[in-house]
């Protein structure tokens, strides 16, 4: 346990040591699918009424990354742990850090549906209703920290970097929704969406600041006032010497079904969240639409712990460098940098109440619909996260083929790549829809050897987005003239 709770201080601080989605989908905007709704609430899906079921409803994954792909891991086609890009000097290790941005950020998130409801009222009101279980995580890595501690220190003797972009952030939670929308005019359509929160377990890293000087001896000194929220069922523990060298997970409050239920479903840690969406039709050709999603936060208060540094530390400069002259070993580097920062950190004894938030998102879309089953689609996406801004431009081009047939051929410019197409697909028997969508459809893959085996893998893919799931769909609202969904 020691172990673990030395390479979580790692992973969580690593700027110290100098060695170091909502779920959406751009595809699925412009389908008939009522998951649509979940890009901008003034969306509709011409059926009058849908159910989605536990679990099977609506399954998305998503996972941004901006810095690394498959060939940026591994070289030769082998994978093996001695074959890592970082740990070989030459072309592919150029490469990789001449590649890497001022930020580098790593985005998992999730989602699992446990209900959806939708259903009109009269001609154009629609309500609808989710449960929806959401993982999120965000960790950034400064630019010059990656190339320090992997390149090596030598050119950056005398210099100070400045690590205050570092960030990290992941939570678990649940969010109930119940939205509307409606026709304001024949033209317009607007509509919004109320989400109440319930946090379960949360890791934050608040940064105030991080500097990292390179001393002429090659040493490191770091000044950093840092601190790392937790909001979960551990408890951190010290050694006689007052230090902080493990972590304990509580499991006596999950032995009994009951209080993990009860656990589970409390809104200890409440938060709120907004969307709001229009939508306007110049007519049955051009249509324009802009939403505003993700705008909410949750305070983390039940199970607080909170440790911390606002002091100067020193390490002993080694780097990955180190690593690859066969110095020392991968293991040795990451314990002494481990050992540097629990020397330093502390245990608040009052940890107060600490607030995150959603990542905000505006997109803004642009439909041209020659014909009455094919519409040509524009899509910008702008995701704010912390002092970050991610941006997403998607060209689709959309089948409709009324409820039974929907797909989708798109390009996204995402994360720093111009390669990634994206394909979705429902299909609707009765009120049985299936549907699957991903955003990145790797086009080039490569052969791997793992042990003596030989697999193929995606070679460049740095970004997924994939989402699938089964709906109940009732009623056929296609031929009514009042605003059109498609």
């Amino acid at each position: 346990m020691k172990m673990r709770f030395k390479m979580l201080l790692l992973l969580l601080t690593s700027a110290i040591t100098g060695n170091s989605v909502a779920q959406t989908s751009q595809a699925l905007y412009f389908m008939n699918l009522p998951q649509r709704n979940t890009l901008n609430p003034a969306l509709q899906y011409t059926g009058r009424t849908y159910v989605g079921l536990p679990g099977i409803s609506d399954i998305s994954v998503r996972v941004d990354n901006n810095f690394l792909s498959i060939s940026d891991m591994f070289t030769n086609g082998v994978i093996s742990d001695s074959t890592f890009v970082f740990l070989e000097q030459g072309e592919d290790l150029d490469n990789f850090l001449a590649g890497l941005g001022t930020n580098n950020s790593l985005e998992p998130q999730a989602g699992v549906q446990l209900f959806g409801l939708a259903f009109t009222v009269g001609d154009d009101l629609r309500i609808t209703l989710n449960v929806t279980e959401r993982f999120d995580a965000n960790f950034v890595l400064p630019g010059e920290l990656l190339r320090l501690s992997i390149g090596g220190n030598e050119s950056y003797l005398g210099q100070n970097i400045d690590l205050s972009s570092l960030r990290a952030d992941a939570k678990y939670y649940h969010e109930f929704g119940i939205g509307a929308s409606k026709n304001v005019t024949e033209k317009l359509r607007v509509g919004a969406r109320v989400m109440v929160l319930s946090g379960v377990a949360s890791a934050y890293l608040t940064n105030n600041g991080i500097s990292l000087t390179v001393n002429d001896d090659f040493t490191y000194t770091a000044d950093a006032n840092v601190s790392l929220n937790v909001s979960a069922p551990v408890t951190f523990l010290k050694d006689e010497e007052g230090i902080i060298d493990n972590v304990r997970f509580d499991e006596d409050r999950f032995e009994e079904t009951n209080d993990a239920i009860a656990y589970f479903s409390a809104m200890a840690n409440p938060g709120l969240g907004f969307e709001a969406g229009a939508e306007y039709r110049f007519n049955d050709m051009f249509a324009v639409s802009a939403a505003i999603t993700d705008l909410g936060f949750i305070k983390w208060k039940r199970d607080r712990s909170e440790i911390y540094t606002t002091t100067t530390i020193q390490f002993n400069g080694l780097t990955i460098e180190d690593v690859r002259d066969e110095s020392v070993t991968f293991d040795d580097l990451m314990n002494w940098a481990a050992d540097s920062i629990q020397k330093s950190i502390e245990l608040s004894e009052t940890p107060g109440v600490y607030k995150t938030y959603l990542p905000l998102t505006f997109t803004a879309g642009f439909s041209f619909t020659p014909v009455k089953f094919f519409t040509a689609g524009v899509l910008s996406q702008s995701r704010f996260i912390g002092k970050q801004v991610h941006e997403a431009l998607t060209l689709s081009g959309n089948l409709n083929l009324g409820n039974v047939l929907s797909t989708t051929v798109a390009y996204t410019a995402v994360n720093r790549r111009y390669d990634n197409l994206g394909f979705g697909i429902a299909l609707r028997g009765g009120c049985f829809q299936l549907f699957a969508l991903i955003d990145n459809v790797p086009v080039k893959w490569t052969d791997m050897t793992v042990g003596g085996d030989d697999i193929r893998l995606p070679e460049n893919i740095n970004t997924i987005h994939a989402r699938l799931g089964f709906n109940l769909v009732f009623g056929n609202r296609e031929k009514e003239r009042i605003l059109p969904a498609m």
